[in-house]
């Protein structure tokens, strides 16, 4: 499986109260688990900053995240980015193989 982060940002008119927020996030969460039940939700973060949320998820590869991603957006509230990511242990051991082959 590999990691990958989500950044979304929602437009100024997806929702007109917070409890909407939630109703929102209950509807979209239902049908990624439904259409993409191989993801696996690692960490969900509301932030400060250009984007609302931050999401840390695993996919098998990048057409399942490609169409996670996707999912999201059809509900017409939102942008998202999605970057692939590694774990720093496993960074580390290409900086070793690197320095090795130098």
């Amino acid at each position: 499986m590999q990691t990958f982060i989500l950044l979304t940002r929602l437009s100024p008119d997806a929702v007109k109260n917070p409890r909407a927020l939630e109703e929102l996030e209950n509807k979209v969460m239902e049908r990624v688990r439904k259409e993409c039940p191989d993801i696996e939700w690692l960490h969900n973060f509301a932030i400060l900053g250009p984007y609302d949320y931050l999401d840390v998820f695993r996919a098998p590869d990048e057409q399942s995240a490609f169409k996670m991603a996707t999912l999201i957006r059809t509900f017409g509230h939102c942008t998202t980015e999605v970057w692939t990511a590694t774990e720093w242990a496993r960074f580390r051991n290409v900086i070793h193989e690197l320095a090795e082959a130098a």
